[in-house]
């Protein structure tokens, strides 16, 4: 396979960030080549069919490009945090977060989960990792029983209705922080070790 040039992989990279840009904006079924050739600047589509076989194949570049995105946001945040407590705090925080600071990103994203699901799988992945971090959590005393399927479900479903809301409403960065730092809050309480007195 020829290796591609500088100038090749900066239009690539030009034509993804336009084509996530359009999603975000208009969603991925109105997404065509012509309305991303517009919005990239260039003077036909034939530019997108050189780079990219296809939408699919465009998609599935725009999905590399936002999983990079948000984890060169989010995962410094938290890796920086000690324990299993403090590393749930900071990947609700961050992901909350990354709405104010990636917004077009976040969006498209939520809208090729919704009508191209198939293109993102690491999305339905989260909830085995978070399944994980709850066993080990248990296992560890940082967290109470319970099923940790079930509440990993929970959590995921939840968070993500957060972050939709946010994305659509684009709230300031104060109330973002705010908004993860309350969600946080309500998942380390329901998550914490039983305190003496207090039933199972």
């Amino acid at each position: 396979m020829r290796a591609r040039t500088f100038t090749e992989s900066g239009r690539r990279a030009q034509i993804v960030t336009a084509a996530i840009e359009v999603i975000a904006e208009v969603g991925y079924t109105k997404a065509s080549f012509s309305r991303i050739a517009k919005h990239a600047g260039l003077s036909s589509t034939g530019m997108i069919s050189y780079h990219f076989a296809g939408k699919d194949d465009l998609l599935t570049a725009c999905v590399a490009e936002i999983e990079h995105v948000t984890g060169t946001f989010m995962q410094p945040r938290i890796e920086a945090a000690d324990g299993h407590v403090a590393q749930l705090r900071a990947y609700v925080e961050a992901n909350v977060a990354l709405v104010g600071e990636h917004r077009a990103a976040v969006r498209a994203l939520i809208d090729i989960v919704r009508n191209a699901p198939t293109a993102s799988p690491g999305v339905s992945g989260r909830v085995a990792l978070f399944e994980e971090h709850f066993r080990t959590g248990q296992e560890a005393g940082a967290f109470r029983p319970f099923d940790t399927r079930t509440v990993a479900i929970a959590l995921t479903s939840g968070l993500d209705a957060v972050v939709v809301t946010a994305a659509e409403t684009t709230p300031e960065p104060t109330d973002l922080a705010r908004l993860g730092r309350e969600l946080a809050d309500l998942y380390v309480r329901a998550t914490a070790p039983i305190s003496e007195g207090e039933s199972a």
